[in-house]
């Protein structure tokens, strides 16, 4: 959503949340003083390689290196100018957001009009205050106008800051040489393909790390370019996959470029398990978020499903509070759009716990009404018959039936300000919009938790659906942080992996951008063991294919890696693919994965399991340890057979599918085989929370 048609709230409470301009001070810094580093490093290069071939090195190979120097001191003197022209663009930037938030309203002048108004308008009975609202209403007009303003500038000005900005030229022109009487190039350690590595087993040039396919990286088992971190890019090796480059990560696991965290999916984002571009949080699934957990975009605030919200939890877009579903409201727990206040079930309510449209105040069930707990169209007054208009009710300014609290425009609620349905006893809702949910601030069905905008969740923030744990957009998941789907762990933006800082898929490990590895920091496939960029390794640092042992960047034609791995079928007995120990089947790494599984892929038979990592897994496409059942991660889960997909992460949960948590158990109906179970210990399908023991629920001990 363009900043032109958000409200000052939200314009003024971007401008004055966060840090402010001292990190990009702080960058503009960092870049002078590496645009420093780089001109002493360029002299002293220099300054040595004089050194050396006037006192002690001569010959054709002295010469060939002298030329080589020549060429990447250039390089450096260049880089050294780029850092220092990026270093006043981000100076620049600074100036450009500082006059921009100079120009935009304080949120406290906003807030304090807004306040103004709405004591304004309650008081308005007989229409004395008609004046006084229309100054107030100008007012925020002109606020409106002025963040517009400001905004505008400030894009301008940043958008000319960011135009003048050239790309690196990340490869020194003629650095591979061949150096007389050595027949090769010269590398200062053996085992690299390339050029002036300094690690072991590298494909590419000038890597401080080993394991690398790129060049300039300073980790390890990366594929791209100046990663600073390790396991960074998808080197598609192993399991004929996409290449998908990473470059400039400050960070490790990521596949994207300009990432300062791990397990990113996507560009420029700080923090990590960040799936999109340019978040400043942790867990988002979407761009230019500030905050964790979002499903969206340019969200301030977490558990969001929509864009442009400054709160949490909402199912929406542009609202400001808690718990919302619809759009543009300004409070929390509302189900439609455009509300000011709390709890209300309609559109453009001003007030909370209205059941209807356009009402004034508190508690009515109609439209157009101004009062307190009134029940028709178009009325004014007071009822004060409970001061509810709803029945069944036990508080006050209840529109809604059955409720015990206040300001309920749902049914069945044991709280405060909910418009969606509650599930009655021994579950507390405050500012819930959704359907069945027990906590706080939740839009979806059947959350139990604090701020769940998606459904069956159990825990804090969740977007995603079915995940027990905090900040996750992603789906089905145990843990934190997780913007991927079914992973058993933290930060994750990939899929089914149990491990941290995955940004591919089923691997069991950490820091990983490469898929079905068992292992941490690979950027290729199917490894078993470290930082490898290659495929199908058993071993560390490996830039080749099929190895088994450490730091080779050549590929060996077998086809395994590893111990004792077999399959059947139409492959043979040699096995296809396969890292590890004691494995069975395709595309496998770890140690002992099943040989119980037929699967027929292009007619052809396939005995064991396919695409898993970890430890005597007995399910296709799945990480972990003991699991059986498809697409699973974790330890201990089992799916109601070891083909079909059972979408389980977490710890010893049983019969279903869907499944995220501790010791869940589906019940099995005829017809019926997805489950959705979050949480811990419940028993039934469709349930958050606690103990349950009934379909259909969240909360404890239903």
């Amino acid at each position: 959503m363009h900043f032109s048609v958000l409200p000052p709230e939200v314009n003024s409470g971007l401008m004055f949340a966060g840090a402010g301009s001292g990190p990009m001070v702080a960058a503009a810094e960092a870049w002078n003083g590496l645009a420093s580093e780089l001109e002493s490093a360029a002299a002293g290069f220099s300054s040595a390689t004089s050194e050396l071939v006037a006192q002690f090195w001569q010959g054709p190979a002295a010469r060939a290196m002298t030329g080589a120097a020549a060429i990447y001191a250039a390089w450096l003197n260049a880089a050294a100018a780029q850092a220092g022209r990026t270093s006043s663009q981000a100076n620049a930037v600074v100036a450009v957001f500082d006059v921009a938030r100079a120009a935009t309203v304080h949120p406290a002048l906003v807030a304090a009009n807004r306040s103004e108004l709405m004591s304004l308008v309650l008081s308005n009975v007989f229409g004395q205050n008609a004046p006084a609202i229309a100054a107030s209403e100008a007012n925020y007009e002109q606020m409106w106008a002025q963040d517009v303003a400001a905004m505008s500038n400030y894009y301008a000005g940043a958008s000319a800051a960011a135009a003048s900005l050239s790309p690196f030229d990340l490869t020194p022109r003629g650095l591979y040489i061949n150096v007389p009487y050595i027949g090769g190039t010269i590398n200062l350690t053996p085992g690299n393909l390339g050029a002036f590595n300094l690690g072991l087993g590298n494909i590419g040039l000038l890597n401080l790390g080993s394991g690398n396919t790129g060049s300039y990286n300073l980790g390890n088992g990366n594929f791209g370019l100046l990663n600073l971190g390790s396991g960074n890019g998808a080197s598609g090796r192993g399991d004929a996959g996409a290449q998908l480059l990473a470059r400039f990560n400050l960070g490790s696991g990521n596949i994207g470029d300009y990432n300062l965290g791990s397990g990113n999916y996507g560009n420029t984002n700080l923090g990590s398990g960040n799936t999109g571009n340019a978040n400043v949080g942790l867990g988002n699934h979407g761009h230019l978020n500030l905050g964790s957990g979002n499903a969206g975009s340019e969200n301030f605030g977490s558990g969001n499903t929509g864009n442009s919200n400054l709160g949490s939890g909402n199912t929406g877009s542009a609202n400001l509070g808690l718990g919302n579903t619809g759009n543009t409201n300004f409070g929390s727990g509302n189900t439609g759009s455009n509300n000011v206040g709390s709890g209300n079930l309609g559109v453009a309510n001003l007030g909370s716990g209205n059941h209807g449209n356009t009402n004034i105040g508190f508690g009515n069930k109609g439209n157009n009404n101004i009062g307190f707990g009134l029940s028709g169209n178009n009325q004014i007054g007071i009822n004060f018959n409970g001061l509810n208009s709803g029945t069944g009710n036990i508080g006050l300014f209840n529109s809604g039936n059955d409720n015990i609290g206040f300001f309920n425009s749902g049914d069945g609620n044991w709280g405060i300000a909910n418009s969606g349905q509650g599930v009655g006893p021994l579950s507390l809702q405050f500012g819930t919009s959704g359907v069945w949910n027990t906590g706080v601030g939740n839009s979806g069905f059947l959350n139990t938790g604090v701020a769940n905008s998606g459904s069956f969740s159990t825990g804090f923030f969740n977007s995603g659906i079915t995940n027990t744990g905090l900040f996750n957009s992603g789906a089905t998941n145990t843990g934190l942080f997780n913007s991927g789907a079914t992973n058993t762990g933290l930060f994750n933006s990939g899929a089914t992996n149990t491990g941290f800082f995955d940004s591919g898929t089923a691997n069991f490990g950490s820091f990983n951008g490469g898929s079905t590895n068992t292992g941490d920091f690979n950027s290729g496939d199917i490894n078993t063991g470290y930082g490898n960029s290659g495929g199908v390794n058993t071993g560390i640092l490996n830039a080749g294919n099929l190895n088994t042992g450490p730091v080779s960047p050549f590929d060996q034609h077998v086809l395994n890696s590893g111990f004792s791995n077999a399959a059947d079928g139409a492959f043979g007995r040699g096995g296809v693919n396969q890292s590890g120990f004691a494995n069975q089947g395709l595309n496998n790494s770890g140690i002992d994965s099943a040989d119980n599984i037929t699967t027929i892929i292009g007619g052809q038979v396939i005995q064991g399991t396919i695409g898993s990592s970890g430890f005597e897994n007995h399910g296709n496409f799945g990480s972990g340890f003991l699991n059986s059942g498809a697409y699973s991660s974790g330890f201990r889960n089992t799916g109601p057979t070891y083909t079909g997909p059972a979408h389980m992460s977490g710890f010893v949960n049983s019969t279903g599918q869907y499944i995220s948590g501790f010791f869940n158990a589906g019940t099995i109906t005829e017809g019926v085989v997805d489950t959705f179970n979050s949480g811990f210990a419940n028993l039934g399908n469709q349930v958050s929370g606690l103990f349950n023991a009934q379909n259909q629920e969240s909360g404890l001990f239903h």
